[in-house]
């Protein structure tokens, strides 16, 4: 498993955000269509032919710098208070050709759950790519299958593969 920008990727699906537990709220992207889980979301699964529209806000963006002085001051607070909160969520909009759009929360996985500028443009661009057909679902579960065992990828590995899923075919 890995996080790459938004997603979080297994061998067997791809999640935007983290891969929620329970009742915890999530979107589930697989070959077949996107899936809205967690307790009140709505529960059933959309084909990717009936998906006009993927897109994220409420996503907590900062430059790399203040990624990481925002880091450091969470983790001192957790320190100093023992007391630690749940990962921020963030919104995920689905727009359907029947059901009009849908909005599900999601749970980030990144530290902090905030993104760098880029990581969060990419992130975008690539969840517009899996609705057009231009990027499978299953490159992703690929690329994750092929590198089992191995470290979660460093930050510009992350960004790189987020361009590569984005770059449109030569």
């Amino acid at each position: 498993m890995a996080m790459v920008g938004l997603f979080w990727i297994t061998e067997d699906c791809v999640y935007v955000g983290a891969e929620p537990t329970g009742t915890a709220p999530g979107v589930r992207l697989t070959k077949d269509g996107v899936e809205i889980l967690g307790l009140g979301q709505g529960g059933r699964g959309r084909r990717w032919d009936e998906i006009r529209e993927i897109d994220v806000r409420d996503v907590a963006v900062r430059s790399a710098a203040r990624r990481l002085l925002s880091m450091a001051f969470d983790s001192a607070l957790v320190l100093i208070s023992g007391d630690g909160e749940q990962p921020p969520a963030f919104t995920v909009r689905v727009v359907t050709e029947t059901d009009g759009t849908i909005e599900a929360s999601a749970l980030a996985a990144v530290p902090g759950g905030i993104h760098t500028p880029d990581e969060y443009a990419l992130s975008r661009a690539l969840l517009t790519r899996l609705v057009d057909g231009d990027t499978l679902v299953d490159d992703l579960l690929t690329w994750c299958r092929d590198r089992f065992g191995e470290p979660a990828p460093a930050g510009d590995e992350r960004l790189a593969l987020l361009r590569r899923w984005t770059a449109s075919p030569a």
